[in-house]
């Protein structure tokens, strides 16, 4: 239990990083950026699996299904609708949209206990108190609710793998799987112009995003995930917006308001409450394979 809490709690701090070093990659085309971060991350995946000598699982055909939808929606179609999102109004509404994740999951694990369901509420205003509404369009509010569909499938496509995969191969079939999609989508939108040589900046930002903010968090997310329930383990994500916050502030580049504050203290209080009730029966208890 306190492993899965720990494991939950790093992994959406460590996504929340993101923003910290977003900056570094604004120049490089996106959709190519993206294929690379996840050819990166699957390489180093699959070269853990064989280090720890993990042989390859052929996934049964439901296994398959969800392998590509968790990368089609929870990888590709998320990261799009993300970038949509943000170019249509900025990134306070798409922000504040995902901020609803935790309450998604709880709805999505099933019937979930009072504490659970009340806790994910909390989390949700301070994450959205965190991000600021902000300003947005129609357009943007779909694309960001778009982001929103991703952000839980990523969640619960892949419960029923856990058991038999495992976190290590979830993650690299995941990945793997979606360098190819981002790949035909970078060559329509972007054409020739969708890979070029990274400046020194670039590429440790591209580093970043594939060893720390996928593979290490994914791995950290997918351990955590059935030792906590979809409905518990999601109201870490509102640690998101408060991980930005604390990045921002560590780099210098923006520091904290009384808003800031005051919305990562309610997502921390809501974390706690949810907690704080025993484990819904509805929830799925599957545990991953000793792999």
């Amino acid at each position: 239990m306190k492993s899965g809490i720990a494991g939950a709690a790093s992994a959406m701090f460590l996504v929340g990083t993101l923003a910290g070093v977003s900056g570094l990659i604004d120049s490089y085309p996106v959709y190519g950026g993206q294929a690379v971060r996840y050819l990166v991350a699957a390489v180093i995946l699959l070269v853990i699996t064989r280090a720890l000598g993990l042989r390859f699982v052929r996934p049964t055909p439901r296994e398959a299904l969800c392998l590509g939808g968790l990368a089609l929606l929870g990888l590709v179609v998320f990261n799009i609708c993300v970038i949509e999102s943000a170019r249509a109004s900025g990134p306070a509404l798409v922000g504040t949209v995902l901020g609803t994740v935790p309450l998604a999951l709880a709805l999505a694990g099933g019937r979930p206990a009072p504490r659970v369901l009340m806790g994910a509420c909390v989390v949700v205003a301070g994450a959205t108190l965190a991000t600021g509404l902000g300003s947005g369009n129609t357009m943007s509010l779909l694309w960001a609710l778009g982001a929103l569909v991703g952000e839980v499938s990523f969640s619960l496509l892949a419960i029923p793998l856990l058991p038999r995969l495992g976190p290590i191969r979830t993650s690299a079939y995941s990945t793997a799987l979606a360098v190819p999609m981002l790949a035909v989508i970078g060559l329509a939108a972007e054409g020739s112009g969708m890979l070029r040589t990274p400046t020194a900046a670039e590429a440790f930002g591209l580093a970043y995003l594939a060893i720390v903010v996928t593979v290490v968090a994914f791995f950290l997310w997918y351990r955590s995930l059935p030792k906590l329930g979809p409905g518990r383990a999601g109201l870490f994500a509102g640690l998101i917006p408060v991980a930005a916050i604390v990045t921002g502030a560590v780099l210098g580049v923006a520091l904290p308001t009384a808003y800031d504050l005051l919305g990562a203290g309610l997502v921390v209080v809501g974390i706690l409450v949810g907690l704080s009730s025993g484990r819904p029966a509805a929830e799925p208890a599957a545990r991953p394979s000793r792999a």
